[in-house]
This record gives structure tokens, sequence and C-alpha cells, in this order.
């Protein structure tokens, strides 16, 4: 295998709150590597877009991460002064934010964002720079590219707003892009279309960190997948092998709860819910949601460990369900 890209290392964030510390994210770590699609996946809440914004440094205040590392090419990026961060962000890293709504500038053109993201980091004048975004506009199905780079992000619907999000971020030819739900706010078509210019980067020297609740993207786009669950990663493992046998009992149930056309049987769901990250459980964090629990489940709380060649789960069971 390649070697990595990025490689997260024993990762915690948190946020004060008036009833104690919360805990989005403890002791992540994972590597994405080159030219690899590496999906991320879990239950809303489980800390994905917090690990992801933790990793430019864009977690909100009063938010911080309190522990771990972020390497990047070689170089610590929690420890990068602002002004060397940001000629990586949106040049050697770029993020693809879950609502563009918020994410774009209502006071400025969308020409005038998308040419800024472009002069910022290229030596590139502002007629080329316009003339660069109007293709990659195009090549992102949106029709009219000219009159859409005049106009504001409001007079935009969600899907265009969203599609110009994703223009911005692939532009600069980034080495790695972070794509937080990507096609939320696209029909299936322009979502196919998405994932097929992001496979096709892949080829390209760019590798993807793909956040998703949708694991038939998963299986059709990413390389190897993450699986989050409450502030941590229980398992992680390639695409095929997760889907053909998971280690465990979490992953299993998300995989259950993906209807399937061809058979008559009942949605699956996992009972309960996810614990606040205020008051997790003791010992395995889904010991009270899981089927296969026992004594040691509650009493201790197991490591991510390797399993086998390529595979890590965090399961007391994980070596009897290989």
């Amino acid at each position: 295998m390649s070697e990595p890209v990025l490689s997260i290392e024993n990762l915690a964030v948190t946020f004060p709150t008036e009833e104690g510390e919360l805990a989005a994210v403890d002791g992540v770590s994972f590597s994405v590597m080159r030219n690899e699609v590496l999906g991320l996946v879990g239950e809303s809440g489980c800390g994905k877009s917090a690990t992801a914004l933790s990793i430019l440094s864009l977690v909100p205040k009063p938010g911080r991460v309190s522990q771990g590392r972020v390497i990047f090419e070689g170089a610590d990026l929690l420890a990068l002064a602002e002004p060397r961060l940001r000629e990586i962000r949106g040049r050697r890293i770029s993020m693809i934010f879950q609502d563009p709504m918020t994410a774009l500038s209502p006071l400025l053109s969308v020409g005038a964002q998308m040419a800024e993201c472009l002069t910022l980091h290229e030596k590139i004048s502002q007629k080329d720079a316009l003339a660069k975004s109007r293709e990659w506009l195009a090549r992102m199905g949106i029709p009219e590219a000219g009159r859409v780079l005049s106009g504001f992000p409001f007079e935009l619907s969600g899907g265009q707003q969203q599609r110009v999000m994703i223009a911005m971020a692939l532009m600069t030819g980034p080495s790695l892009v972070i794509a937080d739900e990507p096609t939320t706010a696209l029909d299936a078509t322009v979502s196919a279309q998405i994932f097929e210019l992001l496979s096709k980067m892949r080829g390209e020297s760019t590798s993807v960190l793909l956040i998703t609740h949708d694991l038939g993207v998963v299986w059709e786009l990413c390389d190897r997948v993450a699986v989050m669950y409450a502030g941590k990663i229980v398992e992680e493992a390639p695409v095929s092998a997760l889907f053909e046998r998971p280690l465990h009992p979490y992953t299993e149930g998300l995989l259950k709860s993906v209807p399937v056309l061809t058979e008559e049987r009942e949605l699956y769901s996992i009972e309960g819910q996810v614990p606040s990250p205020l008051d997790y459980p003791p010992g395995c964090r889904f010991n009270d949601r899981c089927p296969l629990a026992f004594d040691r489940c509650a009493a201790e709380e197991p490591a991510l460990r390797q399993i086998a060649d390529g595979r890590k789960a965090a399961c007391h069971l994980a070596d009897k369900r290989m």
C-alpha cells in the first residue's frame, strides 16, 4: 500500500458546556493513503464532522482540539501558525462543507468567491481565474455558467450552491479533499456525476476523505472504510471485507439497516440511542445496544486493535467473528 497523505493520531475534540466538557471526538486515529478514497461512516452525532473540521483547525469556538496530531505531508497541521495553515487550506487540502448556504458569502458574487479561491493560491490573473471557474461550473453540470458567476449565492438553488462549493474544492487540484456529505442537496443523477468526478480525481493524485451516511456510495466509491461510534473508531477495513464480514456488532447493524429491494424483510433498526457525549457508558460504548454484549463489555473498554491484515476492530469478540 502507498504511503499516507494524512495521518490522524489520538485526536480529541471537546466542547465546554454548562453540564461539563463534551467529548465529540475521543482518541481517534486513522490514515488516508495517497490516491485512496476513505469512507468515514456512522450515525449522526458520532463525531465525523468534528473530526473533519479539526484537520484544518476549523472547529468552532469554544470547541478545541484537546489532544492529538494531524500529520499532512510530514507536517503537524495542529502545530502550524495560521499564515502557514492558510497556504494549505483550499490549495493542498480542500473541504466540501455539508451546508453550502452557510459556507458561501451572501455579499459576494459567485464569480468573485471562486476567482478569489484561485488567485489566493495560484499565479493567475482575475480574467483567467473567472474562465477557469466557468469551466468548472460547466463540469459540475450547471447550465449558463456565466450567469451563475455574475449572480449571488442566494439567487441559486441549494443544489446549485452545493455544486459551486464542490467546484471550488476541486479546481485547485488538492492532494486531499475532505467531503462532508457532499451531495446532500443534489438529485441522484447529479450526485452520480459528482462521485464519478471524485473517483476520476483519485487517479490524478488526489485522495478523498468521504463522510457519508450512504453505504451504497461507500461500496461504489471507497477503497477502505472507518466506522465511528460515540466519538471513537470502532472498525476499519477494506470495503469489500467489511461488507462481507463486519467484525463489530455496530457495523453489522448499520449494514443490516440498509434496505434491500430484492429481499422481502422488515427494515432493521439498531435498538436504543447513541449515548450523550456528556455521559458515555462504562466499558464498550455500544454495550447497552449490542445484542452480543456480555459482562466484560460493560466493565472493560475494548481497544481498536488489528485483527487481520488491513482489519481493525474495537470489540472483545472480534477474533471469534473472523
